[in-house]
């Protein structure tokens, strides 16, 4: 006889953590790359585990990425919004996006967005709008900050908020691509000031 008690999801199962693991793996060998062995392997459950609990490897995968853009993906805007002094919060950012892109414990490297969901973006149902959603949000928030810095007389009243915005996660994006190349941090931030000045001026 079973004892069915036995069977599913371990006693210590940690669905964060789980998830976690289970975005590493996309992250390092993509989605089509990424086997439900590979997956169970590093989540530390079994199949019918993961079934029952996030459904099939697509709702796996949006779950990822939703897990990301509202968790880890946020490092560097916390950074940017925390920070009161503007100049230093564009910098923060910077500073916060190699960091991300070149220190993850996993050995990923770049951002999950960009090195992983955006090559199959068009391929698969429901990721282009999460993506689209991702770069809206980023754009937008930035936009606020440098908005209420101009009414604050900070920044100049033509300072054109929504397009610093856009070149600023365009930036982070050049910064992403090159720690996905194996470009080091240190070499990434000997342009920081540089560009906190393309940015801010």
């Amino acid at each position: 006889m079973i004892d069915t008690k036995k069977v599913g999801r371990p006693k210590k199962f940690k669905r964060e953590l789980a998830l976690k693991a289970a975005l590493h793996v996309f992250w390092v060998k993509g989605y089509e790359g990424a086997s439900m062995k590979d997956l169970t392997l590093a989540m530390g459950i079994n199949g019918p585990s993961l079934y029952a609990e996030f459904g099939d490897k697509l709702s796996l995968y949006k779950e990822t990425i939703d897990s990301y853009t509202t968790n880890d993906g946020c490092a560097p805007m916390v950074a940017f919004e925390s920070e009161p002094d503007i100049e230093q919060a564009v910098r923060e950012f910077m500073n916060a996006v190699i960091d991300y892109a070149t220190l993850q414990e996993s050995g990923a490297r770049g951002c999950y967005l960009s090195s992983c969901v955006a090559t199959n973006a068009i391929e698969i149902d429901g990721i282009d709008k999460r993506l689209k959603n991702a770069i809206s949000d980023t754009d937008n928030r930035i936009e606020s900050r440098f908005d209420v810095e101009r009414a604050k007389g900070v920044l100049p009243n033509n300072f054109p908020s929504l397009q610093r915005a856009r070149l600023m996660f365009d930036l982070r994006q050049g910064h992403v691509f090159r720690a996905r190349s194996g470009c080091s941090a240190a070499s990434m931030k000997e342009d920081l000031d540089f560009h906190v000045d393309l940015i801010l001026k």
